[in-house]
């Protein structure tokens, strides 16, 4: 500033020096006030050219230039590069910030004031069936057509969520794979809204495999409960002579074996579940396992059958796999198990152990029972499914058999097999990995 009063005064003194010495002393005042009126001139057009700048190129601003217009320009220009590279920051956050959106596996969408898209994620869009680029400020209420989210939307009450089927597999017409959602809407910034979105098909199929579960076992042990209260209440009631009494107490002695079975069976499920994976160093020969799984099939067969099975046991090979011996024989067990109790008496029942070409092992049990539908077949391994209830029940099955199986058959690597066709007996099998199995090792004595 003082630079600035003291090139005011210069111009003044020049225009009075120069009237002076063209015109004599009669004019030094005039002079002087031309000098300053040329330096308010220049000044004024100095200032003229820097504002025209900033209001077309910013960028063309005059580098640093001598008085307070050219610190002026400097001051400015420092500025709008400090400007620039806040702006540059901040679009980088933004796109991190929205990359992460992107990345969620939750749904987001971002609504106005009335109601329109403002940007969506992926999730969002594939849930919603919409796209996030050509829907942009259209209504989501006319896109997703779902009476209960509309409503829902128009209520402003979101101290909830709602649940929907989404829309994007809904008009693909898979309503035997429905996907659900989850919506809650969160206000923000006046009247716009989030939308987060959750798929929760999992949840819900689990919560529904948790209550059929609960009813499926609560069914399984109410029913030997009932028949043995009944038939305490008998014993306490009524003269029995000893065979009757006898009789009595022999299907009580069933009904509470079946409790028992039924029990060890939901203890070793739950056991398999949670226990770490068996570690590969343990080997058990196949022929043991193989002796043992005989010994339960040919018990099981006198007891179930008067004329029994045609029980046929065959080792191709002396091999070694690795594992805990406990499920592997549970597992091998249960597969001979059942082919016994659905193959009527008098029916052929095969069990081999061999060695595959690729280094596998395979543990096969086929029968010649009535076979299974087709439509059955996926769902075997189910807990508690049966595909004849009034037979399982009546050969002494809990229906956790095959269950019990799938799960050793996971832990320790192995493939399960399922092949039968009705009326033409099937064929169970565990396939094991290469690395869990080996030559038998003599051991010397």
């Amino acid at each position: 500033m003082p630079l600035r009063i003291a090139t005011f005064f210069i111009a003044s003194l020049a225009g009075a020096a120069c009237a002076a010495a063209l015109t004599g002393w009669h004019f030094v005042w005039l002079g002087a006030w031309i000098g300053a009126l040329l330096w308010l001139l220049l000044d004024a057009w100095r200032a003229q050219r820097l504002l025209k700048v900033l209001r077309s190129d910013v960028s063309a601003l005059p580098s640093r230039g001598a008085g307070i217009w050219g610190e002026l320009s400097e001051r400015i220009r420092k500025l709008l590069r400090e400007r620039d590279q806040q702006i540059r920051q901040s679009e980088d956050r933004l796109q991190e910030f929205l990359a992460a959106i992107q990345a969620s596996p939750n749904g987001v969408v971002l609504l106005d004031e009335q109601g329109r898209i403002e940007w969506c994620n992926q999730t969002a869009a594939a849930q919603f069936g919409i796209d996030a680029e050509r829907d942009l400020l259209q209504h989501l209420g006319n896109l997703v057509r779902d009476p209960a989210f509309i409503a829902y939307l128009a209520s402003w009450n979101y101290s909830r969520d709602v649940v929907i089927d989404a829309p994007a597999a809904r008009s693909s017409g898979q309503r035997g794979h429905a996907v659900r959602l989850s919506v809650q809407v969160h206000p923000y910034a006046g009247n716009r809204r989030m939308l987060l979105t959750r798929d929760i098909t999992s949840l819900e199929q689990a919560e529904a495999m948790r209550r059929d579960f609960v009813a499926n076992v609560s069914h399984e042990i109410r029913t030997p409960l009932t028949v043995l209260a009944g038939f305490v209440e008998t014993l306490q009631n009524l003269p029995l002579d000893a065979e009757e009494r006898s009789r009595y107490l022999a299907l009580m002695a069933q009904q509470s074996t079946r409790m028992e079975t039924l029990v060890n069976d939901l203890l070793t499920l739950s056991r398999l579940e949670g226990s770490p994976a068996p570690a590969a160093t343990q080997w058990t020969r196949a022929r043991a396992l193989l002796a043992h799984s005989e010994d339960e099939a040919r018990g099981l067969s006198s007891r179930l059958a008067p004329l029994g099975h045609r029980l046929t046991f065959t080792l191709d090979d002396e091999s070694e796999i690795s594992g805990a011996p406990v499920e592997l024989q549970s597992a091998m067990s249960n597969l001979v198990s059942n082919a016994v109790r659905y193959t009527p008496g008098g029916g052929e029942v095969v069990v081999t152990w061999k060695l595959l070409p690729d280094g596998r092992a395979e543990y096969a049990v086929r029968d010649s029972g009535p076979g299974i539908a087709a439509e059955h077949i996926p769902r075997l391994t189910e807990r508690f499914y049966r595909v004849d209830r009034s037979r399982s029940r009546e050969t002494g099955g809990t229906g956790l058999g095959l269950a019990i199986v799938k799960h050793v058959a996971q832990r320790h690597g192995a493939e399960l097999r399922i092949e039968s066709t009705l009326g033409q007996g099937s064929r169970f099998a565990l396939v094991f990995p290469a690395k869990r199995v080996r030559e038998a090792r003599v051991t010397s004595i």
